[in-house]
């Protein structure tokens, strides 16, 4: 069975100030039933500790223990943020023995839990099968609301979940529950890669009317008219749900996720398009996948998954 934990203090540490001039000291572990409904701003990490859908979408493991490689790295950063912003560490969901829909499922929930509290969540993984969680983890908390789905990644992920569901299966799962429902599916991929995908995702893509930019095309020297489709796509939706797939980096950039490749995209675009998403003012949830310390080199994947978090947070 998954298990919930706290997250361990000592995980965060740096240079010290008097005046929280670093995360580290901006940063309070605490358990998700200790957060308050509040009307200042509250942002939450937490953590998905499975590696178990990588495993079963036969890709390499180890990003298990992607959150406290990013926690690590995080730490050390400048804080900027508002003395009224609150910044927690709530801890990790982690995968047990059973069935990953379980882990899953409890993903779900404390995300749900975060956002009924307030809180803007920013989830730590782990396999990008963590999508699911936090999708459904929005819709329980936002039931109403239309949800559009940003994916930065190389990978669509529609995989058929017919054999059961893995890493490369996340959206197909939401696409298929959409349509239970009657619900539109709202999905935008950015660097999708010809090289990545076989010509029966390409297929069931265009099936389920995903909207997607390739490779070749996601480059900062495009900025302006990726933020003209970014801001078509968020213009039909109540609120946004961003998931960043490092795997989607170029290799140079990202060597330590289940998926490396050299032909992967930039962080300067995906830093460009989170800016026009933040400033719509929509931004649900972000989760940040495939971290894998096992294959990193010199913290490089895990500084950029980082500098990612930072950037958000600060324009958040």
């Amino acid at each position: 069975m998954p298990k919930y934990k706290p997250t361990k203090a000592n995980i965060y540490t740096g240079r010290t100030s008097d005046q929280e001039l670093y995360l580290h000291e901006k940063i309070l572990c605490t358990d998700i039933s200790e957060l308050k409904s509040n009307t200042n701003k509250t942002i939450a990490l937490l953590g998905y500790e499975c590696d178990e859908g990588v495993k079963l979408n036969q890709g390499r493991t180890g990003a298990v223990n992607g959150p406290d490689a990013i926690r690590k790295q995080l730490a050390k950063l400048p804080n900027h943020l508002n003395k009224k912003t609150s910044f927690y560490d709530v801890g990790n969901v982690r995968h047990g023995d059973g069935e990953l829909k379980d882990t899953q499922a409890l993903l779900s929930k404390k995300v749900s839990d975060l956002l009924k509290a307030g809180a803007f969540p920013i989830i730590l993984g782990g396999g990008h099968d963590m999508a699911y969680g936090t999708y459904n983890g929005i819709k329980i908390a936002k039931d109403d609301a239309t949800i559009g789905i940003i994916n930065f990644d190389a990978h669509f992920d529609l995989r058929s979940d017919k054999t059961g569901s893995n890493s490369g299966t996340p959206f197909f799962q939401i696409a298929k529950d959409c349509q239970a429902k009657n619900l539109p599916f709202h999905y935008l991929c950015m660097g999708i890669r010809q090289d990545a995908n076989d010509a029966s995702l390409f297929k069931t893509a265009k099936e389920l009317d995903v909207i997607y930019i390739q490779r070749d095309t996601f480059r900062i020297e495009f900025h302006n008219e990726i933020n003209a489709w970014i801001n078509a796509f968020i213009k039909n939706v109540d609120l946004v749900y961003v998931t960043i797939d490092l795997d989607g980096f170029s290799s140079a950039y990202a060597p330590g996720v289940s998926a490396p490749s050299p032909m992967g995209f930039t962080p300067d675009v995906v830093l460009e398009s989170l800016k026009t998403i933040t400033l719509s003012g929509k931004l649900a949830a972000v989760d940040i996948a495939e971290m894998n310390p096992t294959y990193d080199v010199d913290h490089q994947t895990a500084r950029l998954a980082a500098s990612l978090i930072h950037g958000i947070i600060h324009a958040h």
